[in-house]
């Protein structure tokens, strides 16, 4: 069932299953909690109490926020962490990996740990040499120009095309999902919000997270020439010791939708230390 929680007069929506420790599930741009429909199940199943959000803006959350920043998600998702009780790890994709970040710098007394999925958590700069060298790096960013520029559904489903290099069974639903939420008023305005936010805020709080950070990057990821360099960084500007990679080959951008059961197998070993802990 979705459950609402009302912020500065805005709504997230979210649904929680299972019982046991507190997992945060949180979604990339242009995406909502279905992108987790293979994972929050399989979670729920070995003992968590898994809570699926539809980051503002996104899902059947509300439109019409001030912001849509990492900042600004982080607030939201250790607002939602509190609210059912953590202390929670919080799994976030893309820029919810960013906003993870920050909500563990910013409360370590609810986030007790972090999974990063193909993570923007680091500033990036125009990689000129990787648009020559990569031709998937350079189709997705291709599109994404699209969506940023004119905000063209097309121009979003054929990113999502070169992101997702195996589909999934269920794909073609899926896509209509999709291009269905991003139809309805101002959902495409939110995600081109969200392209043109930066993650430097998440890269400068890097070095004040205190918890353990899993990060985890696909081979085939179109959104960095090479993803295992970028997730090699993020790892490196943490604090000594916190932080883990992950690399699952031939992965793109979504991989707890591709490759949910690589994801699965590596969270549960990270989850039953880190909230063992907590």
């Amino acid at each position: 069932m979705t459950e609402h929680l009302t912020i500065a007069g805005n709504t997230i929506a979210y649904d929680v299953t299972g019982q046991g420790p507190l997992v945060v599930l949180a979604h990339g741009i242009g995406d909502s909690r279905h992108s987790y429909r293979f994972l929050a199940p399989a979670l729920a199943a070995r003992g968590y109490r898994v809570a699926n959000v539809d980051i503002r803006g996104c899902g059947d959350s509300s439109t019409g926020w001030d912001g849509y920043s990492r900042t600004d998600i982080a607030g939201d998702l250790v607002a939602v962490a509190r609210h059912l009780g953590g202390p929670a790890v919080v799994i976030g994709q893309s820029i919810s990996g960013g906003a993870a970040t920050i909500a563990a710098a910013t409360a370590p007394d609810v986030i007790a740990g972090v999974v990063e999925l193909a993570p923007f958590t680091r500033a990036q700069s125009f990689d000129l040499g990787g648009l020559m060298r990569v031709r998937r790096y350079r189709a997705g960013y291709t599109q994404l120009a699209k969506v940023l520029v004119a905000g063209s559904l097309t121009g979003w489903k054929k990113y999502l095309d070169i992101a997702m290099p195996a589909k999934p069974a269920d794909w073609q639903a899926e896509l209509a999902r999709i291009e269905a939420k991003l139809s309805e008023p101002g959902r495409m305005k939110v995600l081109q919000a969200m392209c043109k936010t930066s993650p430097a805020d998440a890269g400068a709080q890097l070095a004040n997270v205190t918890c353990p950070v899993l990060v985890v990057v696909g081979t085939a990821d179109p959104d960095w020439a090479d993803p295992r360099a970028e997730g090699e960084k993020v790892v490196a500007d943490l604090p000594r010791g916190l932080g883990e990679l992950a690399v699952i080959e031939g992965a793109g951008h979504y991989p707890h939708a591709q490759t949910p059961d690589e994801v699965l197998a590596l969270a549960l070993p990270f989850l039953a230390k880190t909230l063992a802990r907590a």
